[in-house]
């Protein structure tokens, strides 16, 4: 495993992340069965959905929305690591690129 001060600073995984990671998946797996019966012309990854058009394309739609909210409020919450991640990406460059730090546009 690499050690954490040789490889650029990521975003932590909280609580809220992971749930909207959960719900992503469910609206991808929404999708998936959806569009599944445009290509089989029935269920083929649950045997009796969707039995119809109308089931498919709301499925699939319904689906796409829920991955599109999730994702955004992903983002949202990666946003708010934004201050702290630029502070570890700025300690990061100081300690194993000191050629590339930026000077401080800070004016007294």
């Amino acid at each position: 495993m690499l050690k954490p001060s040789i490889r650029p600073p990521r975003p932590q995984l909280t609580g809220p992340i992971f749930v909207y990671a959960l719900v992503d998946v469910f609206g991808l797996s929404c999708v998936g069965i959806g569009a599944s019966w445009f290509a089989a012309g029935k269920g083929a990854i649950l045997t009796n959905f969707p039995t119809s058009m109308a089931e498919a394309v709301v499925c699939t739609v319904g689906g796409a929305a829920v991955m599109i909210w999730s994702v955004a409020r992903i983002l949202r919450e990666i946003a708010k690591q934004a201050p702290e991640m630029q502070a570890r990406y700025d300690a990061y460059i100081a300690a194993n690129h000191p050629d590339k730090v930026r000077p401080d546009n800070k004016t007294d």
